[in-house]
């Protein structure tokens, strides 16, 4: 059975527990690989590595720093089908979700910052005939970057790029319960050349490996996707050491539906936003509020549409949604079910695991869930799910539907259906949400910043806010 190892400076290493962690299948439910149980003692090996390539690496010329990551990127190209295997295995969700969306992702963060940076300008000020002030951005140091589970190499390219192109050098953690494609990066990283020291990736368990990296005090900077609770912890460790934060965290995020949308294109987008990934996604539209003339017609659409969705094997052509991550992912998306029935929750369809035979008996599969009748201050409209659960809820006027919407400690991101201009503006600035989709949903332009709002974040990620965080800024006054 495969170990999967630590990258660090520039090589393939065993943790120094020499302990391993099983790496489960949830489509099967069945180990197949296993992941180093690291602790400090690796993440110290791992800073020290990257403190000393700092200073050679952040001095690279950026046509050189530039010309390392586009190599990365060809060799993702290039190993797309075996990275998008790695994934949907080590996941759960469907290969071809892997194949168009993840891989292709991941290339394209490294392609995209690889040469924003060649495209920089700096601010500057002429203080008529007194003195000249421009504005300068160095690389901070040794970033710390701490990836999660459901978008494994998308997200984690998505911090180690901008750091790396800043001229950064990286200790990265991916998530314990998903490790191969960053393993198989690493391999990637050395066939390309990277320079020793310059990125390092350390797997393991958070308390053990993401808290090292939280309380370095070689750790200037810290990047961090995951759940809320966890980025408190992260806050609560970097605040008094004055590090830099970018934290993006949980999403409850609404999908209001107005009646006077493009009826056929609101039906197929938002049962791709309720159950893509098997709902594993942040930005995924849990919470559906419909307009009332339209309510019955979308709910019974939307319903039928559902009771379509094929959950199967990831590896399978003809399966929607595969497995959810997990066996204790699995239990917690069913023990909410349970909730939303004792608030009083009607199921329309789904709320229960399926279960399969042969090998896939043992696999984490759940049917996608539509639940009406909730109140919208209730637990399950509230607390974040993360899997394939949704909420359907009425509402008459943009006052009552905002008032719901804007009601849970989240605001990462919020879809508004209407083809009214007015309407659209209106509900875009007054929607508490970190990203506003009109009409479409997971549109991403990569220039553009993203992040949330209340608990679902700080800092933003994507362009060149990106690259600024990872930067710092000065201001360099030149007498005339």
């Amino acid at each position: 059975m495969e170990r999967i190892l630590n990258y660090v400076n520039g090589e393939l290493v065993a943790p120094a527990s020499d302990n391993y962690l099983d790496n489960y299948d949830p489509s099967r439910g069945t180990v197949y690989s296993h992941i180093p149980d690291s602790d400090a003692r690796d993440i110290e090996k791992a800073v020290a590595a990257a403190k000393e390539a700092f200073p050679a690496w952040s001095k690279t010329p950026r046509e050189e720093r530039s010309g390392l990551m586009l190599k990365v990127a060809e060799l993702i190209d290039a190993n797309h089908e075996m990275l998008a295997q790695a994934e949907s295995k080590d996941n759960g969700k469907p290969l071809k979700l892997a194949r168009r969306v993840d891989i292709p992702r991941a290339s394209a963060n490294f392609r995209f910052f690889a040469t924003a940076i060649l495209h920089e300008s700096s601010e500057a000020h002429r203080m008529d005939d007194v003195a000249m002030n421009y504005t300068e951005r160095t690389p901070v140091g040794v970033a710390g970057c701490i990836s999660p589970w459901n978008l494994p190499l998308y997200l984690f390219t998505w911090k180690i790029a901008p750091a790396l192109a800043a001229g950064n050098t990286v200790v990265a953690k991916p998530s314990e319960i998903t490790p191969m494609t960053a393993f198989l990066l690493s391999k990637l990283c050395i066939e390309a050349g990277f320079p020793k020291g310059v990125l390092n990736i350390v797997h393991g368990l958070g308390p053990k490996v993401g808290q090292a990296i939280s309380e370095h005090p070689d750790v200037p900077l810290i990047s961090f996707t995951g759940g809320t609770s966890t980025g408190k912890q992260i806050a609560a460790t970097a605040a008094p050491m004055f590090k830099k934060l970018s934290l993006e965290l949980g999403g409850k995020n609404p999908n209001i539906i107005f009646a006077d949308c493009d009826f056929d294109k609101a039906l197929s987008t938002s049962v791709q936003s309720s159950f893509a990934n098997q709902g594993q996604i942040c930005l995924c539209g849990s919470r559906i509020f419909i307009e009332r003339p339209l309510y019955e017609r979308f709910r019974d659409a939307f319903v039928e549409k559902v009771r379509k969705l094929r959950v199967g094997d990831p590896f399978d052509e003809s399966s929607h949604l595969g497995a959810v991550v997990s066996r204790p992912h699995m239990e917690k998306v069913l023990s909410y079910i349970e909730l939303a029935k004792e608030e009083g929750g009607t199921v329309l369809t789904g709320g229960q695991q399926i279960i399969t035979s042969g090998e896939l008996a043992n696999g984490y599969y759940l049917s996608p869930t539509v639940i009406e009748g909730l109140d919208y201050t209730c637990r399950t409209n509230q607390e974040e799910i993360f899997g394939p659960v949704v909420t359907l809820t009425p509402f008459d006027t943009e006052e009552e539907v905002l008032k719901m919407a804007n009601s849970t400690p989240y605001g990462l991101s919020a879809t508004l259906w209407t083809e009214n201009l007015n309407r659209t503006q209106r509900m875009s600035s007054a929607l508490k949400s970190g990203i506003v989709w009109v009409n479409c949903w997971l549109v991403r332009d990569l220039r553009t910043p993203f992040g949330g709002v209340k608990q679902s974040g700080v800092g933003r990620e994507g362009g060149w806010d990106a690259l600024h965080f990872f930067t710092e800024k000065k201001n360099v006054c030149i007498k005339l």
